[in-house]
Formats: C-alpha cells, structure tokens, sequence
C-alpha cells in the first residue's frame, strides 16, 4: 500500500509541478480584480496589476504574493510575508485569493512558489487512508 502511496505523491507532485487548471468561477468574485478577497481578521487583498502582486496590508506591513499574468494562466511566483506577520496564516490568504481570482477569470493557475504548491497540496481530499 505505500507504494500506491508514493506514486500518488508522486502523480500529484508532478501535477502540481506542471499547473493547477482551473475549475469552476467562485461565487461573489469581485469582477473588478482590484478587491480580490476579504478575512474578517486580516483585512483585504488587493490585485496591484501594476506591480504584478495580490497585497494584503497588515498593521501597517504589506505581504505579497508576486504573479506572472498571461491571457491564459496566472502563475504564481513568490510568497512573502514580514516576519512580524508570520504566523497568522496571511500567506494562505494571499494564496486562496490569488486561485479565487484566477477562476473568476478563467485562467489556468500555474503554481511555482514553492508554498502555493504546499497549499494547493492541503486543499487537495485525501484520498483512502
């Protein structure tokens, strides 16, 4: 049975590696892309096109996550969160608006930052035990 396992690690690594597709648009999107999520808690993420990032400003320090966007998919670069904000899950925030907004748009979201690809891992349903 660990051997099912690992090929499933592997299969789903592999995927995940190559691109995350797209399923259906969420309900309640903003269809703006400027407000893109909101935590009670947190606050708000906002898609900087600009400056090619989803921002999520915290007492006063702003964590990103950085973005590629082509007419296609929206690939995710790189994560960062200042350190006196870690712990307080914005990283996941910023991840599950930045997938939120790539279904609202149809994009194929294409997971290189290497904690995107941890978190769409998560989200993944297990599988048998």
């Amino acid at each position: 049975m660990e051997d099912d396992s690992s090929a499933r690690e592997r299969a789903l690594e592999d995927a995940l590696e190559a691109t995350f597709p797209a399923s259906d648009a969420p309900a309640n999107t903003v269809e703006t892309g400027i407000r893109v999520g909101v935590d009670a808690h947190l606050g708000t993420v906002t898609d900087n096109r600009e400056a090619q990032q989803f921002e999520l400003v915290v007492n006063g320090q702003t964590a990103v996550l950085t973005y590629e966007r082509t007419p296609h998919s929206l690939v995710l670069v790189h994560t960062e969160v200042p350190l006196a904000l870690r712990g307080r899950h914005i990283a996941d925030t910023l991840a599950k608006a930045a997938i939120d907004t790539a279904h609202a748009e149809g994009l194929q979201v294409v997971a290189v930052c290497p904690f995107v690809k941890a978190y769409l891992r998560k989200q993944k349903p297990a599988h048998g035990n």
